[in-house]
Formats: structure tokens, sequence, C-alpha cells
């Protein structure tokens, strides 16, 4: 009879499994090369613990544990708050027909490389504007709609090639301020003016576009392409962080990974 009931598998127990997993993946996704992985790595090991000294009727350890696992939502919602709404946004922006379906960002349904942003046009792009050193920032959108973005520059629908970003940064164009957003392969906004992160220690040497760039990556899940006005130098940023690359190719790499 034991036997049955272990098997007695129900769909809704499917459809709970199948939901538990995408939670998780989604939480791991926003945590994942980030300082806050280790912590909730650490809060998992805490949980089984709780559970465990539970089960085996070991009330010493289980009053401390449910004591911290009581009162600990608070610390995580001060912790985890950027990685909060980031997930808030990833939920809000998801539509179950449209491009943003949840089931695209399984790695399984796809190939690495997969991408439909023409990366090597952006990527051409910025290393002509980086020997000229011609400021740009270029901001890629993932899952994170950022149409509350568009409506702060000029609203675009042009296919992304080489000529078009350099032309939109070139220094006597009437675009060249502010960022574009990509989404789709397609420039959807130019002049558009992003939040700026006034909190990190950012290197005295970038100036408002890296500030800009961290700030719209810190905020949503989108990508950021900054190439400096005074150095030249090209720089990447994901998850309000700088992403270290050895040269161009490795950062092509980089980015239509984070994009498959």
């Amino acid at each position: 009879m034991d036997n049955l009931q272990l098997w007695d598998f129900r769909f809704i127990d499917f459809v709970d499994v199948f939901l538990v997993a995408i939670l998780l993946y989604y939480i791991y996704k926003l945590v994942k090369g980030t300082v806050a992985i280790n912590i909730f790595i650490g809060i998992l090991i805490i949980y089984f613990a709780w559970r465990l000294t539970d089960y085996l009727e070991m009330h010493m350890l289980y009053s401390i544990f449910d004591g911290f696992m009581k009162v600990g939502i608070i610390a995580l919602i001060v912790v985890f708050q950027p990685e909060i709404r980031k997930f808030l946004l990833m939920v809000g922006s998801t539509n179950i027909g449209g491009k943003r379906n949840l089931f695209k960002n399984f790695k399984f349904l796809k190939n690495d490389d997969q991408t439909s942003t023409d990366i090597d046009a952006i990527m051409n792009a910025c290393n002509r504007m980086a020997t000229t050193n011609t400021g740009a920032l270029i901001v890629i959108e993932r899952n994170n709609n950022l149409d509350f973005l568009t409506n702060t520059g000029d609203e675009m629908n042009i296919l992304v090639s080489q000529p078009i970003i350099e032309s939109i940064f070139f220094k006597n164009s009437p675009l060249h301020d502010g960022a574009i957003i990509i989404d789709n392969n397609v420039v959807k906004a130019t002049r558009v003016i992003l939040p700026v992160n006034n909190e990190k220690n950012i290197p005295e040497r970038f100036g408002l576009r890296h500030r800009a760039a961290v700030g719209i990556t810190e905020k949503t899940d989108a990508l950021a392409i900054a190439v400096s006005e005074e150095t030249g130098q090209i720089s990447y940023f994901k998850s309000g962080e700088f992403v270290m690359f050895k040269d161009t190719d490795e950062l092509r790499h980089k980015i239509k990974k984070d994009l498959a």
C-alpha cells in the first residue's frame, strides 16, 4: 500500500515541482556571478540544517535555527534588495505569449551562442569608435522591458548595423548624447537618459557614461557597453559590475553568451 502511495504522483504535484524548479532557476540566474550567490548558498545550508534538526528532534539546535529563520526574512530583504527588485521586474515584464516568454531562458532549449542581436556589428562599431575616441553608451535589453526609459529619448525602429551605430554616436550628430537601447536587433531608442549610480566607488577616470551603465545594469538585467570619450577604452557592464575581458574577441564571446 505504501508503495502504491509513493507512486501516486498527481498532475498537480508535477506542476508544483515544475514551478518550484522555475523559481529556483530564476533566483540562481539573478545571483549567479555575484557576491549574493555565496549568501544564497549559505541560506540553503541553514534551511536544510533547520529541517534536519527538526526531523532528528535536536531541540536546542532546532530552536537556534528556528529563531534565525523567523527573523531572517528581514535580513534577506535588506541583503537581497537589488536581486528582489530585479526578480520582480523580470516577473512583471514576462509575457507568456510574447518574445519575453519565460521558457526562452532555459539553456537546454537553445544553442549557447544563439542570439538575434548582431553582436559583431555592435563590436565592430565600438572598435571603430574607440580608435577615434568617440564616446558611446549602448544598452542591450534582455528580459526586463526598458520601455519606461524610451520616452526619455527619441523612439526609433532601426535595424542594428555598424554604420547606423557609428552615425548615431558621431560627435556632430544630434543623436549622440545619451544612450541607445537595442532590443531584438533593433535600435528602439536614442538619446535615452539612464539612471546614474552615485553610490558605488567607481574610479575617477570613468565619467557619467560608466555610472549610467552601472545604474541601468544594477536596476535591470540589461547589458551595457560604454566607449570612453577620453581614452577610447571599451567597458562592459552586467549586474551593476564591470566585466573584465582580455580583448574584444573575448568580449564578443561574453556578450553572445549572456544574450543566449
